[in-house]
């Protein structure tokens, strides 16, 4: 079974866990740390290549987080969401400006409209949570860093009456934050 998954995994693929129907066999003691961090029995998981094959057995089914085989669903504990953004870059698709990020399982993933780019602001300190989604209702926090840079880049974009922060990719604004009223004058 895990080795029909390390085969998806060694071609470039995924495995079609969206396909996969095994009965559920319990949660196990494992947990995503919000740091994105992977760890098995409160021990960290420290080798890269078991965390990126558990990363493409994940699944995500309602607000619950599972590793999935053919033959069997486990569940597993996510603090905030499995992944992490690590890295930006500027790109080039189809001729338009685009943003590509890297995750720290290694996904690549262009922000568009199937990949878009989310900023939640905490309701008492409106300090930004920045997320985009990677694949199948999986999500990386984008890296505080990173999200620096996002704003380094950012753009002023008029949406309705509000004018927003934002940055373009494959021809859509993603808006990061509302632009105070003084600080366009």
């Amino acid at each position: 079974m895990l080795e029909q998954v390390a085969e998806a995994s060694k071609k470039g693929g995924l495995p079609p866990v969206h396909k996969w129907n095994p009965p559920f066999c319990g949660d196990i003691d494992m947990v995503i740390k919000r740091d994105g961090s992977w760890h098995y029995m409160n021990s960290p998981i420290g080798r890269e290549r078991m965390v990126r094959l558990f990363s493409t057995v994940l699944r995500r089914d309602d607000d619950d987080y599972f590793l999935v085989t053919p033959v069997e669903k486990v569940g597993i504990q996510v603090e905030d969401v499995p992944f992490v953004a690590i890295s930006v870059e500027a790109i080039e698709v189809d001729g338009q400006p685009a943003l590509k990020f890297v995750t720290n399982v290694g996904d690549e993933v262009v922000i568009d409209c199937a990949h878009p780019l989310r900023v939640e602001l905490a309701p008492d300190t409106e300090e930004p949570a920045p997320y985009i989604l990677v694949r199948d209702r999986l999500e990386a926090r984008i890296h505080r860093n990173v999200f620096y840079e996002l704003v380094g880049i950012a753009e002023v974009h008029s949406m309705g009456k509000t004018k927003w922060y934002g940055v373009e990719s494959c021809g859509e604004f993603y808006p990061i934050a509302p632009v105070p009223s003084g600080d366009l004058d």
